[in-house]
């Protein structure tokens, strides 16, 4: 058994979803909600199929997003997990909700456009998701001038009145 951790590959203004299903079924189910959730979306989806034929399985609307989705799957390698990459403009609180109602998703690691490391454990008969580091440790605790920071940026985006 060895412990190992891939990176996930994609530009740095990208979002993706990285997760956990169970069933072949998991690819059009996906589709369909992020398709259901935000009309005209742009996406790439893939799943690394853990029995039969045990191929990457893909989905998507946008090309690009579906070769990061493909590339990052195959090199990550762990069966049953999946990812979704986001093209620019849409954002996983979006469509979290509406992946989480997927029945075949058992777990959802990260949703991010930071850089993300997958860690794995790699035995003989394949890879496992043992979990994911998203982004980078905190480097202390907010003032006054953060929290007005924050609080402005949720206004200015949207996200809050």
């Amino acid at each position: 058994m060895q412990l190992i951790s891939v990176s996930i590959d994609k530009p740095e203004s990208i979002n993706c979803i990285f997760g956990q299903t169970h069933f072949i079924k998991s690819v059009e189910d996906i589709h369909e909600a992020l398709v259901g959730s935000v009309p005209g979306i742009r996406f790439g989806l893939a799943f690394c199929e853990a029995s039969g034929s045990c191929l990457v399985r893909c989905s998507g609307t946008d090309e690009a997003m579906l070769e990061l989705a493909r590339n990052n799957a195959l090199n990550i390698g762990a069966g049953h997990s999946f990812i979704v990459f986001l093209g620019e403009g849409f954002f996983p609180i979006n469509v979290l909700n509406y992946l989480k109602l997927v029945p075949e998703i058992c777990h959802i690691y990260c949703a991010t456009a930071n850089p993300t490391q997958v860690i794995l454990v790699e035995t003989e008969q394949g890879r496992g998701v043992l979990g994911v580091v998203d982004g980078f440790s905190p480097r202390g605790i907010e003032g006054e001038d953060d929290i007005a920071w924050r609080k402005g940026l949720l206004r200015q985006i949207g996200y809050k009145l």
